[in-house]
């Protein structure tokens, strides 16, 4: 993570994870940017996020990925975490139904605090619990088709889809930026060199940075 070529990038994607306590939204933060995985279930204290930067095509796409640092708990989570964010992961234990049986309510705050065009995909966690799964793939997909969500299954544990999660997200922000980059000549559209959730300073050169979709 600490090597150069992570500050080589076009765009600053900000993400953020919601959804119950519990549910796996840390290590699947911890997968995606680090490729670890913990046992350790205690619950993340204080605000915490991770970068990792991917290529889509030709350009360079540094993920700010936000993990709710267990505020989640106390419904403490404020209008500042959700500020910039242009993609969400609204994540439930697909072995625990209590955890999906709240995503309307996750849904509704996401909405209340972010921009109306975030990219929003819910994701049912701890796919490798096969045996013990509660919600019915059919059910959270049809839940994600009729709220315009994308939707996968992962396994923070195992790896399994979680790549695939996170660059899905990605891809679908990447892919409305352009189109707005092509159809509008509004400047307030791309915040260049902005300092916006948690830009690191720039090093001189012009980049575009936290998209306002």
């Amino acid at each position: 993570m600490g090597n150069g070529t992570e500050e080589d990038y076009n765009f600053v994607f900000k993400v953020v994870l919601i959804g119950e306590s519990g549910v796996g939204k840390t290590n699947l933060l911890s997968r995606f940017t680090r490729n670890e995985f913990s046992h350790d279930s205690r619950t993340t204290i204080g605000v915490e996020f991770s970068t990792r930067t991917v290529m889509l095509g030709t350009a360079a796409v540094k993920a700010q990925i936000w993990d709710t640092a267990g505020l989640e708990r106390y419904r403490a989570i404020t209008s500042a975490y959700y500020r910039g964010a242009v993609g969400a992961l609204l994540v439930f234990d697909l072995t625990k139904h209590q955890t999906y049986a709240v995503v309307e309510r996750w849904l509704k705050e996401l909405y209340d605090h972010a921009e109306a065009t975030i990219v929003v995909m819910l994701v049912g966690n701890k796919s490798d619990l096969s045996q013990a799964r509660e919600v019915p793939t059919e059910e959270a997909r049809m839940f994600a088709e009729n709220n315009g969500l994308l939707f996968l299954e992962t396994s923070a544990l195992d790896s399994t889809n979680v790549e695939l999660a996170f660059e899905t997200v990605l891809k679908e922000i990447f892919e409305k930026v352009s189109k707005q980059r092509q159809n509008s000549t509004r400047t307030n559209a791309i915040t260049l060199g902005g300092a916006q959730g948690g830009q690191e300073p720039g090093s001189g050169e012009k980049r575009a940075c936290c998209i306002s979709l």
